[in-house]
């Protein structure tokens, strides 16, 4: 199957969020392995409970473009957690090309009562133990992975085992290795793989590209991120990210990514070099296991630079994109809804709104690949860019590791020493 040049093509279209692992996470395979996590994370890695009325069949908005059923990809969610009952579900009801078509969990009760609402067939419920019988099921084309990050290998292999095209969440693994396995199955297959990076899809980030890309705010001389969020381990959204085995590390992995990102699509280069720092609060019990803080500097071939940070306690999430004659700035930058974009320069500030609400990220990421796959088209976030962002992610977590040590980088993002 051929691929896109990617590294040079995405910057065309979309503003690139997010994206993959790191090598410290286990590689958690087949059934011992979902047991393996099930007893790393204390039980907590069956989904949620069923949180609360975004579950279900989501109204149907007036949409003359909405694609008859002919059209439409079946789409299984295999990991029914808070992030896929309470926005990809929904977003799966009013997509153009797409439809829940499957549900797969560890928890048959939750998935019974999902299906229930969502209208999906008792027969296309599956568990990980017998999700290999997807592959009997003509009405599912795709399987979406959202499952904690270290699971994802397996789900995806199989998936693309089983005949269906992938998404997955980012980030895309905890290793290079499980990356590598991913593309090699997806070639096997001679099916699609997309990175679910949303923010390639949202309005404001969109426009704040199309600002960079036609030279609005002249010639972009430094770039600055900075994405936190507070851990909060009562909610079993985050009970597994505090486990190293199972999110391959703390709030680089987890929400930097936007950052890194962020940079490598504004600057349109790949870095050289980077050099990184992690900090925790001593005695904090969320941080044993996982960082709370990094810190990270990039250096470019072109000689510009970015800064990153990512943290696990306070609640911000902001892009800086300083131009030769103004500066853009998204804040918030990249939430499920809300997103604002900013431009100052000498003749004052204003905001650029788009026409369309930060939502429909959810729906237009689900549709590229559903559309990717009905024209037989290239998707913008393919495997080989999460590939090559957990390498980078690696390379971030052992130059931390390594006091900060500068790490020279190839450009598939690999430590070159």
């Amino acid at each position: 199957m051929a691929h896109q040049n990617w590294t040079a093509d995405v910057s065309r279209r979309g503003f690139m969020a997010g994206a993959s692992g790191l090598a410290a996470g286990a590689v958690l395979a087949g059934a011992a392995g979902r047991a393996q996590a099930q007893e790393a994370a204390g039980g907590v890695v069956r989904d949620a409970d069923v949180p609360n009325e975004l579950v279900g069949r989501p109204a149907e908005i007036e949409n003359e473009l909405r694609q008859p059923e002919a059209r439409r990809l079946g789409w299984a969610v295999a990991g029914l957690g808070h992030f896929a009952t309470s926005y990809q579900i929904p977003a799966l009801g009013r997509a153009r090309y797409s439809e829940l078509k499957g549900l797969v969990s560890g928890n048959p009760e939750k998935a019974a009562e999902i299906a229930q609402r969502t209208g999906v067939a008792e027969g296309s419920v599956y568990s990980y133990d017998d999700f290999d019988r997807i592959a009997e099921n003509p009405e599912i084309d795709v399987v979406y992975v959202i499952t904690p990050n270290s699971l994802h290998r397996d789900l995806v292999v199989r998936a693309f085992e089983a005949g269906k095209h992938v998404m997955v969440e980012k980030p895309m693994a905890t290793t290079p290795a499980d990356c590598e396995a991913m593309i090699a199955a997806r070639d096997a297959a001679g099916k699609k793989l997309m990175v679910a990076y949303r923010a390639h899809f949202e309005p404001v980030n969109l426009m704040a590209g199309t600002m960079i890309r036609e030279g609005q705010i002249g010639d972009l001389t430094f770039f600055s991120s900075d994405h936190h969020r507070p851990l909060d381990p009562s909610t079993p959204k985050d009970q597994w990210r505090m486990k190293r085995a199972l999110s391959g590390g703390g709030s680089f992995i987890d929400i930097g990514i936007y950052a890194l990102n962020g940079a490598l699509w504004y600057l349109r280069e790949t870095p050289a070099a980077l050099s990184a720092r992690t900090w925790s609060p001593e005695g904090d019990s969320r941080f044993a296991e996982v960082e709370a803080v990094c810190t990270v500097q990039l250096r470019f071939s072109s000689g510009r630079l970015a800064t990153l940070s990512s943290g696990y306690i306070a609640d911000k999430k902001r892009i800086d994109a300083w131009g030769s004659e103004a500066v853009a700035v998204l804040d918030p930058a990249t939430e499920y809804m809300g997103n604002r974009l900013m431009v100052s320069s000498s003749e004052g500030t204003e905001e650029r709104q788009s026409e369309f609400g930060s939502q429909v990220q959810f729906d237009r990421e689900i549709d590229h690949l559903s559309r990717a796959i009905l024209n037989d088209t290239e998707v913008l976030t393919p495997g080989e860019m999460g590939l090559r962002d957990v390498r980078l992610i690696e390379a971030i977590y052992r130059s931390a590791g390594e006091a900060g040590r500068w790490i020279e980088l190839n450009e598939d993002g690999s430590a070159r020493s």
